[in-house]
């Protein structure tokens, strides 16, 4: 059954659907999930997230992939051009160590240093429900976790051991989010990289 549903989310995939194809499944083990992840790995249009025995599988739609690509390019483009050194990491898989969740980020970076668990991840979420994520990355302590939704940046810094949600990255305080944000909403990929370029070399 589930090998026809995972079937199914891929078919669609391939079809350049416009909305995320979710599925989500209650009382799944540790390793029926770790099996999933190795049954999967070469299959990089399906992301997974566990928290808790709950399993959420998402087939991204086209919208979603461009979206998640352009906050990626522009990023790469700021780090590039303040001379910021930095690892992606795209969309591994993290997990964690007490076996009760781990997740796959739409993107995620490593800041200054190559480290295990990175600096920064990038989810953009389309669809409401499924498995909060934040409570994934809170118990790996990803420093800061960014949610494109509703057209707009939200930004998430951990303080204290708990996410807060903040108006500035912490990570990156000379970053104009104000500014990102049009960029990515731009229907224009050159010219908003041009665009973006300029505005940093001021």
């Amino acid at each position: 059954m589930l090998a026809e549903l995972i079937q199914e989310l891929e078919q669609a995939h391939q079809d350049l659907h416009e909305q995320d194809i979710y599925l989500l499944m209650n009382g799944v083990s540790w390793q029926y999930y770790e099996t999933l992840i190795d049954k999967l790995s070469d299959q990089g249009s399906l992301r997974l997230a566990y928290w808790n025995g709950v399993l959420e599988i998402v087939s991204p739609s086209r919208r979603h992939e461009g979206i998640k690509k352009r906050i990626a390019t522009l990023l790469e483009v700021y780090f590039e051009e303040k001379k910021i050194e930095y690892f992606p990491l795209g969309s591994t898989t993290l997990r964690l160590e007490e076996q009760r969740g781990g997740g796959e980020p739409d993107e995620s970076y490593c800041i200054i240093t190559e480290k295990e668990i990175p600096d920064l991840v990038i989810e953009v979420i389309l669809t409401s429900g499924g498995v909060n994520k934040l409570e994934i990355y809170q118990r790996l302590n990803v420093p800061e976790v960014w949610f494109w939704q509703n057209n707009q940046l939200l930004i998430y810094s951990l303080q204290n051991q708990h996410y807060q949600k903040t108006d500035q990255s912490l990570l990156l305080p000379e970053l104009d989010l104000e500014l990102l944000q049009q960029l990515i909403l731009s229907p224009q990929q050159l010219a908003t990289i041009q665009t973006f370029r300029q505005q940093l070399r001021r």
